[in-house]
């Protein structure tokens, strides 16, 4: 079954879907083995941890479609991608959404922000006006329907630049157009994400960021609300990064840090197990033994 296959059932499937979202393999690896049934590359995150950078446009679509790549050669569980802004005019945003789609992805995200694009819950951010923003989805689902055949999730940041109104009338007509998923980036009240889930007739996602413009709500009560997925975008990245530093903190204080993990654990969760199993099968060459 195909990843866009899988995650149209999951889609079709009763209940809220619970989406940590991954930076990296391992990152990617841990949520699978953990028992999530979907993750999402998260852009804010693939910049911070290959570039080193604010998520600010500064990351490129080959680096991006790269990380994918290997996020999802590392998985069996559909993984959604963010596209940004689709790099460029329509036909930057085809190519975007078949190269995604190349690289195993099960979902491309393309949104209406100005590019460079910006993290939606960060100050500076501009959207392009709604023609612009309507081509880019166009060209999405157009790619989608000529073959690439993974399913397409339109933003929009429209709420933070031009107020509510002028963001859910982007989010319906997203769904107009023929999108699979729509966001609402940052609503900053429990009714405003109601009335988005109200408005909008296809799948919808809410992005659960601590410390961001919107309520952070529990499963349940999205679920109630009406979403269908609930994205957790920074969550890894965050408990990792504190976790080292804390360990460097103990080693620059001359304490020698906790591992947490145990080395058999390790070896474990990055598929040594697997490996010294199939390492055994070839042990002998073919009717030997």
């Amino acid at each position: 079954m195909s990843p866009a296959q899988k995650l149209r059932d999951l889609l079709a499937s009763p209940g809220l879907l619970v989406m940590p979202c991954c930076f990296d393999a391992l990152s990617a690896r841990l949520i699978e083995q953990a028992g999530f049934s979907l993750s999402f590359m998260s852009g804010f995150a693939v910049s911070a941890a290959r570039l080193g950078a604010p998520d600010t446009g500064l990351i490129s679509y080959g680096e991006m479609v790269d990380q994918a790549r290997a996020i999802c050669g590392a998985v069996s569980i559909p993984v959604l991608g963010d596209g940004d802004t689709g790099y460029g005019n329509a036909m930057n945003v085809k190519r975007t959404v078949r190269g995604y789609a190349q690289a195993g992805l099960a979902c491309v995200m393309i949104e209406d922000q100005v590019a460079p694009k910006r993290c939606g819950h960060t100050r500076g951010k501009q959207v392009v006006p709604r023609d612009e923003a309507f081509t880019r989805v166009q060209a999405a689902v157009d790619a989608r329907d000529e073959g690439a055949g993974v399913l397409i999730m339109a933003r929009t940041d429209a709420r933070q630049t031009h107020g509510f109104d002028e963001a859910l009338a982007r989010a319906r007509a997203f769904a107009d157009l023929g999108a699979d998923i729509v966001f609402l980036e940052a609503p900053e009240s429990v009714e405003e994400m109601r009335t988005f889930c109200r408005e909008v007739r296809v799948p919808t996602m809410a992005n659960m960021v601590d410390h961001g413009r919107t309520p952070v709500l529990p499963p349940a009560e999205l679920g109630a609300i009406g979403y269908k997925i609930a994205a957790y975008p920074l969550t890894l990245l965050s408990v990792a990064a504190a976790a080292m530093r804390e360990a460097l903190a103990a080693l620059r204080a001359g304490r020698h840090p906790d591992p947490r993990t145990s080395f058999a654990a390790l070896q474990e969760i990055v598929g040594f197990p697997e490996y010294y199993a199939e390492e055994a099968r070839y042990a002998q060459p073919p009717g030997k033994g």
